[in-house]
């Protein structure tokens, strides 16, 4: 009996192998390398702005005189004014100690004084009596000479008494702190009951009739600050309310601890809106020039260098421009070159950008 025979089996199983063999390899066919997809983008328009040589700075409004005051002598405080920002006049009594002891010691210099007024008005009869008896030859000119020296000691004598009595009265006097000029109570040193030394700090006075704005400078825009320069202040919560003032005064060193320069603008007595504490911006009055203004995240960088993606109205596509001239800020970046007003700039999204891509303005950037 023969072998059932296998060919037609075989060959068909070389039919399938070619078949798998053809489509593996088509897949091995190279494809089109695709095109970057449409990338939705924000983009705004870039505008001219201009720019002052110096920032705007931003400071306060303080007093240019405030005065520490306290007593004139050591003592227990029996009155104060208890409030932080109360208008006081010139005169008007801040704070008192109690003066009981200076009260004693003007009564002691009172009697001492009345004293002495007696001794004197005693030595001055002496004096004249023997002036009468010298004369008529009664008296020796020695013994007139004596009572003329008893008379001019006690005359002397009347004199300090009178001096110790005036000093006890400004020592009576100098327990009730009186206000040296109009102004308004910026701080509090002492309460009452608390036994205070002569010269310690009771109440911090400031004048209401000199205002500075101080701001703090960078040690490198000091060189470029102009001498006795004119400033324009406003007010940071309402920049509307303004007013000019002059720089009179420029620390001659750094803040140890910010390492930058004080610096002291006079106001006007007319800019009463601005109280003690305020925040106000400064801009130093200079020369300015056309800059084009854009947010900080429009920058880019390409080999080091700053750059910012442009979009084509036509194609619809982005480009790298270079740039320069860039002074960084706060919230937004200046550019000097490489920028014409009205370009359409990306803001949002440039670090996934590749030249001549297409893309898509946003709604909000489009409005």
């Amino acid at each position: 009996m023969m072998a059932p025979r296998c060919f037609p089996r075989r060959r068909s199983g070389f039919v399938a192998a070619g078949i798998m063999l053809a489509l593996l390899t088509g897949c091995d066919k190279p494809r089109p390398p695709s095109e970057p997809g449409i990338r939705p983008v924000r983009a705004e328009s870039a505008r001219i702005v201009s720019l002052h040589d110096f920032p705007a700075l931003v400071g306060e409004v303080r007093p240019h005189f405030e005065t520490d005051l306290g007593f004139r002598v050591g003592g227990r405080v029996t009155w104060r004014l208890a409030r932080i920002g109360t208008a006081v006049r010139r005169g008007d009594v801040v704070a008192r100690l109690d003066e009981q002891d200076q009260r004693n010691q003007r009564v002691t210099a009172q009697a001492d004084l009345a004293s002495v007024r007696a001794s004197l008005a005693q030595a001055e009869a002496e004096e004249q009596r023997q002036a009468i008896l010298r004369r008529e030859g009664w008296a020796t000119q020695a013994r007139y000479e004596t009572a003329l020296q008893a008379r001019d000691s006690a005359a002397a004598s009347v004199h300090a008494a009178e001096a110790r009595l005036k000093l006890a009265e400004d020592q009576l006097s100098y327990t009730e702190l009186r206000a040296p000029a109009d102004g308004v109570i910026t701080a509090l040193g002492a309460e009452a009951g608390q036994v205070v030394a002569a010269g310690q700090m009771v109440l911090r006075l400031a004048r209401l009739d000199h205002k500075d704005a101080v701001f703090a400078v960078a040690e490198n825009r000091l060189a470029a600050l102009p001498p006795a320069a004119k400033v324009e202040i406003a007010l940071l919560d309402t920049p509307e309310i303004r007013s000019n003032g002059t720089i009179t005064e420029i620390a001659p060193s750094a803040d140890p601890a910010t390492r930058t320069y004080t610096i002291k603008i006079a106001l006007p007595d007319t800019a009463k809106a601005f109280r003690f504490g305020m925040s106000v911006v400064g801009q130093v009055q200079t020369e300015t020039r056309p800059v084009i203004a854009l947010p900080a995240s429009a920058l880019f960088q390409r080999e080091g260098q700053p750059a910012v993606w442009v979009v084509d109205p036509a194609t619809q596509t982005v480009a790298l421009s270079p740039v320069g001239d860039v002074r960084l800020e706060s919230d937004r970046v200046l550019i000097g070159s490489g920028l014409t007003e009205g370009t359409q700039v990306v803001t949002a999204g440039v670090q996934t950008l590749v030249p001549g891509q297409r893309v898509r303005l946003l709604a909000e950037s489009a409005k």
